[in-house]
């Protein structure tokens, strides 16, 4: 778990004091991660790393683009050197692709590519099923408070509206994903 506890630290030390709640939603997302070892095998500690540090776009000395996303894989490329896998998953975490679509950031998103369609499930799974406070939320009810908090005029909202449908397949694969490995283990 060297992967893991480097991304810990890191964003750790980018969130804990200045942003404790974007913190506490990075926990549970990572503890979520840990919830899905068995069905992802060797690539299990990359996505508790991509997990915790998923959000670190959103650190004062991370913000470039104001697109979260793209802004938390450049500062982990550029300035922490983290693996290029691991940038990917956070770079294309959630409703990423549709947001920088609607920013005009494809470009910068591409940077990043191409993303690992199952580990991008993953991420987004746990991180659906993470309130922005750290507690467990069902994936439907999450996406509905960040239609909420955002409004039909924001950016996020118009994004996560037009890839709910698919984050929401990103999810029923993951459940599914995982209790095939569930069961596999129990035969």
């Amino acid at each position: 778990m060297q992967l893991a506890k480097w991304a810990h630290d890191l964003a750790e030390s980018m969130l804990a004091e200045s942003l404790p709640d974007r913190w506490a939603h990075s926990q549970r997302v990572y503890s979520q991660a840990l919830t899905l070892a068995p069905a992802l095998g060797a690539d299990a500690e990359l996505l508790a790393a991509a997990a915790i540090a998923h959000d670190v776009g959103y650190a004062q000395a991370a913000v470039d683009t104001g697109q979260h996303m793209i802004d938390g894989a450049r500062y982990l490329r550029d300035v922490a050197g983290a693996d290029p896998r691991l940038c990917s998953l956070v770079a294309f975490h959630t409703s990423s692709p549709w947001e920088a679509s609607e920013l005009g950031l494809s470009d910068a998103l591409a940077e990043f590519g191409p993303a690992e369609p199952d580990l991008v499930d993953a991420i987004t799974y746990c991180d659906l099923t993470s309130s922005p406070v750290g507690a467990l939320v069902d994936p439907a009810e999450r996406l509905a408070e960040v239609l909420a908090r955002y409004g039909p005029e924001h950016v996020v909202y118009q994004a996560v509206s037009a890839a709910r449908p698919e984050l929401l397949a990103r999810v029923a694969r993951v459940r599914q994903r995982s209790l095939e490995a569930k069961l596999s283990n129990l035969s």
